[in-house]
């Protein structure tokens, strides 16, 4: 394959696929695997979140080798400079801890943030730990040259904090999609306005795609089910009913009041708030006053 197809979706193995691709042709990507779930175990999320053309219940090591060529593979066709946000849980196997950074800190990635998403409700309501909302997403760079940091973000976009509080989707046939508004937060951050291509190895029900689409950003899908890729195919013809959703999502990407504006106005900038200023400016009075009257009080 000696290029992307721009704007398709590719229906076969993410890994089969991305070892087609040519290097560095992606600005950003999004993706959530399926997590390994053991399907052979109990529990009401377990036996409810079914794939179409996939058993989740490999080996665990076999699924993280999985994992780390997978994400090495996206790192290849990643330009320099470019992101991926790799979206999963902890898990427990038999009281084990299984957490995603074990094997993401095995890729050729730098881990350039942890971001937790916070779901605000559970599906499975079981009684052996507290109610699990949160997952991971791994904002993931691949450096540019002479550049191990990356670019600053946008002051409209760092304001969000590292905890995003974004409902989990709900009414879509595909057993475990994520909401359009965080692979549109994402995208947004890093391209802005500018104008970029987005892949998804594992793109379900094309959210991922449908938000780079309304974003106006060239796309590529990979789904190993027909069922699904009918179904995104589907979301993408009829993309503009999710527009509301994704302006919604911008809305929050706004500076107000920036800091020179907040300092000019008083308003809390930390310790440059005129208040603080104030205050040590007296606490400095205070102490010049002692001072004078201990030289007083030793001469006398």
């Amino acid at each position: 394959m000696n290029n992307y197809i721009s704007n398709k979706i590719i229906q076969g193995d993410a890994l089969t696929v991305l070892k087609q691709l040519n290097a560095n042709i992606f600005d950003v990507g999004i993706t959530s695997p399926p997590y390994n779930k053991q399907e052979k175990h109990k529990g009401w999320l377990v036996k409810n979140v079914i794939y179409e053309n996939y058993s989740d219940k490999m080996h665990e090591k076999v699924y993280q080798e999985q994992q780390i060529e997978v994400l090495n593979e996206l790192y290849r066709v990643t330009k320099p400079g470019g992101s991926f946000f790799y979206n999963h849980k902890i898990r427990w196997e038999r009281g084990k801890m299984l957490h995603p950074y074990s094997w993401v800190s095995q890729t050729k990635w730098v881990v350039r943030q942890e971001i937790i998403w916070n779901r605000t409700i559970a599906g499975n309501i079981r009684g052996w730990r507290f109610w699990q909302i949160d997952e991971r997403i791994y904002w993931l760079m691949k450096p540019g040259k002479n550049n191990a940091i990356g670019e600053e973000l946008q002051s409209r976009h760092a304001l969000l904090k590292s905890i995003w509080d974004i409902f989990p989707e709900k009414g879509m046939p595909h057993p475990a999609p994520f909401p359009i508004e965080l692979p549109a937060r994402c995208i947004y951050s890093i391209l802005n306005e500018n104008k970029g291509v987005v892949i998804d190895p594992y793109a379900g029900s094309g959210t991922t795609l449908v938000a780079a689409k309304l974003l106006g950003m060239d796309y590529l899908g990979i789904e190993i089910s027909t069922e699904y890729v009918k179904m995104a195919n589907e979301r993408l013809k009829n993309c503009e009913n999710e527009r509301s959703r994704i302006q919604t999502e911008l809305e929050k990407h706004k500076v107000i009041k920036t800091f020179k504006q907040r300092k000019e106005n008083g308003e809390w900038v930390g310790k440059f708030r005129k208040s603080y200023t104030t205050e040590i400016e007296t606490i400095n009075q205070q102490l010049k006053l002692l001072e004078e009257q201990k030289k007083y009080l030793i001469k006398k």
